[in-house]
């Protein structure tokens, strides 16, 4: 009988060996796939849905990604890059796009809070992380610029612009909920204790109660939001809910785990079969996309929906870089929750 318990406690130890080991590798290939696709020797990541052009989205991402698979070398590749590149001096943000197609690189000078709040994040978990200063303070100091030139008070509620300028019209602000970085918010004012994050939390929540539209009342990738806090599909985009507002279920499930504002998403997406689900929709005429979920976006489905184990850290083959990210980093919330 002891020799039998003795037997089973080895079967049981090699099973959970075999278990980890196989997590571990999953993982180590998912991020060097990811890699060797998107990730250029200078550091540069490129969208290879859009003409291999590069943001500070990107940047963002992929630094988050360095830091969850301990990838010190890579971050500090992937930081440097978009330092040389895309910093801006005078206002301590970044310069969103980069296109290596047209003779001047950055031809838009302006920013993109969800990369300049992306690239702040990983700074932030990369100085606890590497016990590095350095990281610790650049984050600091990205997180004053986003509070200054970013966030503002407007009917009632305190918002995240978008970009420094181009928002913030004379009769309504648009925003961008999937610019609402929630887990992102949440570390800052776990490190700062600034009472700026959370009220950004508690508005972000708020508005997007406001932000139901159409049968299934869901946000659309852009919103104008006027001065008495009434909000509608933004005029100058399409009326979908698509491939910006799919990230919003994942920030706001990352940190806010069975938040009763993930309801309308879940909602929505039982009306489809898990593998037969529309990329998008039009939420004012109910149009659907005429083709199904990438990866990424079916993560961020199963993700939202509690079904972590079908999110795999292996990445499709040829799968493009955003449903790559998407993919990874649903993969990565589902475990940290």
């Amino acid at each position: 009988m002891l020799a039998f318990r003795r037997y089973g406690l080895v079967l049981w130890f090699g099973l959970v060996f075999s278990f980890f080991t196989t997590a571990v590798m999953a993982q180590d290939q998912g991020w060097s796939a990811y890699k060797s696709r998107f990730l250029m020797p200078d550091g540069r990541i490129i969208d290879t849905a859009n003409k291999n052009v590069s943001h500070t989205e990107g940047q963002g991402f992929s630094m988050l990604l360095a830091v969850f698979n301990d990838d010190q070398a890579t971050f500090d590749k992937l930081w440097q890059w978009a330092n040389t590149t895309l910093y801006r001096k005078d206002i301590g943000l970044y310069s969103w796009r980069y296109d290596p197609n047209n003779s001047v690189h950055v031809a838009d000078k302006n920013n993109a809070s969800d990369g300049d709040q992306l690239i702040a994040w990983a700074l932030l978990l990369a100085g606890d992380q590497w016990h590095d200063a350095r990281y610790t303070k650049a984050s600091e100091k990205l997180q004053s610029a986003l509070i200054k030139y970013n966030v503002i008070d407007y009917a009632g509620y305190k918002v995240m612009l978008p970009g420094v300028t181009g928002f913030n019209q004379t009769s309504n602000v648009t925003v961008n909920a999937s610019y609402f970085i929630f887990p992102a918010w949440k570390a800052f004012y776990a490190h700062s204790h600034l009472k700026v994050w959370k009220d950004l939390d508690e508005s972000g929540t708020a508005m997007l109660s406001k932000m139901a539209f159409g049968e299934f009342r869901l946000p659309t990738d852009w919103v104008d939001m006027q001065a008495d806090g009434s909000m509608k599909p933004a005029s100058r985009w399409p009326t979908r809910f698509s491939y910006d507002a799919i990230r919003i279920p994942l920030y706001l499930g990352w940190a806010h785990p069975g938040s009763p504002q993930l309801a309308p998403f879940i909602l929505w997406w039982q009306k489809s079969p898990r593998t037969a689900t529309p990329a998008w929709i039009d939420v004012m005429t109910g149009t659907k996309a005429g083709y199904n979920m990438s990866p990424g976006l079916l993560a961020v489905r199963d993700f939202t929906m509690a079904n972590a184990g079908a999110i795999s850290p292996n990445l499709a083959p040829k799968d493009d870089y955003y449903s790559s990210c998407l993919q990874l980093l649903a993969w990565w919330a589902a475990k940290q929750g």
